[in-house]
């Protein structure tokens, strides 16, 4: 027997009514990278199964931006660089925040520090961040994000392994091998624009157009004016 439809199915005109579109959150990610032994490594561990949003899927260190971090101390500011390109997208005070959330959730969620504490309170090194990328998840997405994607070398943070226990399996990957767990599709792309990117020499980095995916697929290039 089909399912009944519901009385907000459709509008008074009988046309149907379009579901609600989730408002996307602005999200920060931290790709940490190094020279290993297999090439160039970043950084990754698997979300808990019991995630809701990508349960068992092999990330970058990464969440929301909180309001605590609009406001958030910082050791050193964003490389001019690197704020510009997060203005481009964002007024100032969120390009920031950005930068904040994601040295803040590489501490969370993996126990490495880029910067220090100060009375309790941590205060980000800004400056070794680089911009990679933005992703912002598809409409249909229950739970939906903003997500810019930075990068900083791996000898700029200390400390060892722990955090919260958000991400399990914590290890350096080699970007040139088959990761030995499942990655989302966005995951597989920021990582070949991360390898794209470092095989350019370095006064090209700062020159190319910004990338940023709309949905799963979609690769896009702005201009910075």
């Amino acid at each position: 027997m089909p399912e009944p439809m519901r009385p907000t199915d459709f509008t008074a005109t009988g046309e149907a009514r379009p579901e609600k579109v989730v408002r996307p959150r602005d999200a920060a990610t931290l790709l940490l990278w190094r020279h290993g032994a297999g090439g160039l490594e970043v950084l990754m561990g698997v979300r808990s199964v019991k995630h809701r949003f990508m349960p068992n899927r092999l990330v970058f260190p990464g969440g929301r931006v909180d309001r605590e971090d609009r406001s958030a101390p910082a050791a050193s500011e964003l490389h001019p660089q690197t704020r510009r390109a997060l203005e481009h997208r964002a007024a100032p005070r969120l390009a920031r925040a950005i930068a904040i959330a994601a040295v803040r959730e590489l501490h969370e969620e993996t126990g490495l520090l880029l910067g220090n504490f100060e009375a309790g309170r941590l205060r980000a090194e800004l400056a070794p961040l680089r911009y990679l990328c933005r992703a912002l998840t598809p409409a249909m997405s229950p739970v939906r994000f903003n997500a810019r994607f930075l990068m900083a070398p791996a000898e700029t943070a200390t400390g060892t392994f722990g955090g919260s226990g958000e991400l399990e399996h914590l290890a350096y990957y080699p970007v040139a091998e088959t990761p030995p767990h499942d990655l989302a599709p966005i995951t597989a792309r920021v990582l070949a624009e991360f390898r794209d990117l470092m095989a350019l020499p370095e006064p090209e980095r700062e020159t190319r157009p910004l990338v940023w995916y709309q949905g799963r697929d979609t690769r896009r290039l702005e201009r910075m004016g």
